[in-house]
């Protein structure tokens, strides 16, 4: 017999029709929800009803059985199939009744890189505290830091981070956000204490009463974010550094609706589409079936020759600021990437560098590429720790929307010392 090894059950067996498999069906649906896989109250209903005729100890046909009735589109089958298997198990030998559930009896958290931390995170949410399984143990308890450790996770560099710190700096990324600020556009919406007059609708309005009052309707402009384009470089000098900087950009792709994110090593890729998805795994996982350059070559002069000539018009509009995320370490040794650089900071509101190098106090621009973004960059900032990260919200502050932003000073030479 099909027993849930989450929800603990009454000792004696019961029918479907009765309160304790009805509860657990209710149980499993209210994580599928949490996951984000929505779920109607008439779907439960005839999940129920279709149950009752079906072998409860054939996992498999209930499991098709409930994916034919709640699931809809593509991308939620990876999602049901993590959260039926940990959530139905079978039951426990008598042995084991009394200790906590076998690895056994489903996948193993360590072995499965795939398992979508959002199932974890709906499986906790929905268990109690005193029952929940070994499994969940490691997963949950990254979720939740004391300040001190906090403070050593953020100052951490990325590439020197193990594999568990990296699970937590994962997590403080995905609440990032970047306050980009909002402009004035030409569209107009009423309003009642409005400072322009909106003439159309005024004689629209005039005419209802027959033409001899002109009541005056006002409007203001409106207003929203920015366009905000990120180039990111996914070369192999900054292999230590791309799979968190993915984290950083799925988490501001999803947050503003307004983001163009764009990956170059030898070649350009549009990378915007992919990112969208709320969920990070699966929208990685579509990123690196995208991307045909990974840890390769680096030509950012070719790159961004590229987006000038095909992106720039489309995304660069209405006062764009521009994300570069690049060592500057170009492999045909910055041959055109002053004029390319020129003229993409010609086409954007600002033009903000991030280069994981400028953890070294004493980085001096020796290669040909750096020095030839240098003169054409507004802000020059270190992108190698979760604080760096954080610390760029403060470029995007709102109170500077209105004018050009200053030139950041350039470090000075000292000892390769590292922060």
């Amino acid at each position: 017999m099909l027993r849930c090894g989450v929800v603990p059950l009454p000792p004696r067996p019961r029918p479907l029709g009765q309160s304790s498999m009805l509860e657990a069906l209710v149980r499993f649906v209210h994580v599928l929800r949490r996951a984000g896989i929505p779920v109607g109250t008439d779907q439960v209903l005839a999940a129920a009803r279709a149950l009752e005729g079906l072998d409860l100890g054939r996992r498999e046909d209930v499991r098709q059985t409930l994916a034919a009735l709640f699931l809809s589109r593509r991308e939620h089958f990876e999602v049901f199939d993590q959260a039926f298997d940990l959530y139905w198990r079978p039951r426990a030998s008598p042995a084991r009744a009394g200790g906590r559930p076998p690895t056994s009896a489903a996948p193993a958290i360590e072995e499965d890189a795939t398992v979508l931390q959002r199932v974890l995170d709906a499986l906790a949410a929905e268990l109690p505290a005193d029952r929940e399984p070994l499994l969940l143990e490691r997963e949950t308890r990254t979720l939740a830091l004391a300040p001190d450790a906090r403070e050593r996770l953020g100052a951490r560099d990325f590439a020197s981070m193990s594999a568990r710190e990296m699970e937590q700096a994962r997590a403080l990324m995905a609440r990032l956000t970047l306050p980009v600020p909002e402009i004035v556009t030409r569209r107009r919406r009423p309003a009642v204490d409005g400072p322009l007059v909106d003439m159309r609708a005024s004689l629209r309005a005039s005419l209802r009463g027959g033409g001899d009052l002109l009541p005056l309707r006002r409007s203001h402009r409106r207003r929203r974010h920015a366009p905000l384009v990120v180039l990111c470089d996914i070369s192999g000098s900054m292999q230590a550094y791309t799979r968190m900087f993915l984290h950083f950009l799925h988490a501001i792709t999803n947050d503003r609706d307004r983001v163009q994110v764009f990956l170059f090593g030898t070649r350009l890729t549009n990378v915007t589409r992919p990112l969208r998805h709320r969920d990070v795994d699966l929208a990685l996982r579509q990123v690196s079936a995208a991307v045909a350059d990974w840890s390769g070559g680096t030509r950012i002069a070719s790159s961004l020759a590229e987006f000038n000539l095909r992106w720039s018009r489309r995304v660069l509009g209405q006062n764009a600021s521009v994300l570069l995320i690049t060592d500057g370490l170009d492999r045909d040794a910055g041959a055109g990437l002053s004029d390319q650089a020129e003229r993409l900071r010609k086409s954007c509101r600002s033009l903000m560098w991030l280069n994981p190098l400028l953890r070294f106090e004493g980085f001096e621009p020796r290669a040909a590429g750096v020095r030839a973004l240098l003169p054409q960059v507004d802000h020059f900032l270190p992108a190698h720790n979760v604080d760096s990260l954080e610390r760029l919200a403060g470029v995007f502050d709102p109170r500077h929307a209105g004018r050009r932003p200053a030139r950041q000073s350039r470090p000075a030479p000292a000892g390769a010392k590292e922060r």
